[in-house]
C-alpha cells in the first residue's frame, strides 16, 4: 500500500506545476506559525537519550478537491571543506546512526493554532531517500558534495481529500534521536555546526497536478550548533521529475 500510494503521488507530479505558495520549517513538534518559532538549536552532545524534532509546513495558493499528498526535499550542509560527520549519517544500511532519524505525518496531537492537519491521522508514506557522499543516489544522479545530505520524503492519502487555500498545513515532521552521541559506540560529529534548508514542498492533486512551493513564509532554514554556515549559504540543487521518480522504482 505504501509503494502504491507513493506512486500515485508521484504520477500526479507529471501534471502541470505552478511555482507559488510558501513553506516553513521549525524546530519542535509545532509548526513555525503555531506560536513557538525556533530556528537555531545548540546541543551539549552529553547524553544518548532524547531527541529533537523539525516540523515542515506549507501554504498552498491553489485549492484542490482531489488532494492526495505531498513530497518534500530537505537539504543539510556543513561548512565547505568540513565533511558531513558520522553523527549525521542516517537511514541507509551500514550508516553510523541508521535508525536515528524517522519521519511522520501524524499530527493528530499537534496544536491547531497556526497550522492545520491535512491528513487527519490517515497519512501513509515516509523517507524516500537519504542521500550523502557515503550513500549516494543511484546512477545517473549526481553524487552530493562531501559536506551535504539530502532528505526526500513523501506522504499522502489513500483517498482524495479537500485542501482549501488560505490555510497553512502541516507537511511532515522529522525526529532525530541522540543515540550513539557518547561512549565507546559514539558516532563522531555531534558538535559539528550544520545548516538545514527546506528546499521544496510539492502539494499534489490526483488529476489537478501539483504546486511547487519553494519560498519561505516566515522561515525555511534551521541551524544546528553555533558557528555553522549561514542560512543564505546553502545552494539549492533542483531535482527533475525523472530524478524524483527514480527513487521509488
Amino acid at each position: 500500500m505504501k509503494k502504491l500510494l507513493l506512486s500515485v503521488i508521484l504520477l500526479a507530479l507529471t501534471a502541470s506545476v505552478a511555482l507559488a505558495g510558501h513553506l516553513n520549517l521549525n524546530y519542535g513538534a509545532g509548526c513555525w506559525s503555531d506560536g513557538t518559532p525556533l530556528a537555531a538549536k545548540t546541543f551539549a552532545c552529553n547524553v544518548n537519550s532524547g531527541n529533537f524534532q523539525m516540523t515542515a509546513s506549507f501554504i498552498p495558493t491553489a485549492p484542490r478537491a482531489d488532494w492526495v499528498g505531498m513530497t518534500a526535499i530537505l537539504d543539510g550542509h556543513t561548512q565547505p571543506g568540513v565533511p558531513l560527520p558520522a553523527w549525521w549519517q542516517f537511514y541507509n544500511t551500514g550508516s553510523c546512526r541508521q535508525a536515528s532519524m524517522s519521519t511522520s505525518a501524524d499530527f493528530t496531537s499537534s496544536p491547531a493554532i497556526g497550522c492545520m492537519d491535512p491528513f487527519g491521522g490517515l497519512a501513509n508514506g515516509g523517507i524516500g531517500a537519504y542521500q550523502t557522499t557515503l550513500y549516494p543516489p543511484p546512477a545517473p544522479l549526481n553524487v552530493p558534495p562531501a559536506n551535504r545530505f539530502r532528505l526526500k520524503v513523501a506522504y499522502g492519502l489513500t483517498t482524495e481529500g479537500d485542501l482549501p487555500v488560505g490555510v497553512e498545513y502541516y507537511a511532515f515532521r522529522a525526529t532525530v534521536n541522540y543515540l550513539k552521541t557518547m561512549g565507546t559506540t559514539a558516532c563522531a560529529g555531534c558538535a559539528t555546526p550544520l545548516t538545514m534548508v527546506l528546499e521544496e514542498i510539492r502539494s499534489t492533486g490526483l488529476a489537478s497536478g501539483s504546486e511547487l512551493i519553494t519560498l519561505p513564509a516566515g522561515n525555511g532554514c534551521l541551524t544546528w550548533q553555533v558557528g555553522g554556515p549561514g542560512c543564505g549559504e546553502t545552494p539549492a540543487v533542483n531535482s527533475t521529475w525523472g530524478q524524483v521518480k527514480s527513487l521509488y522504482r
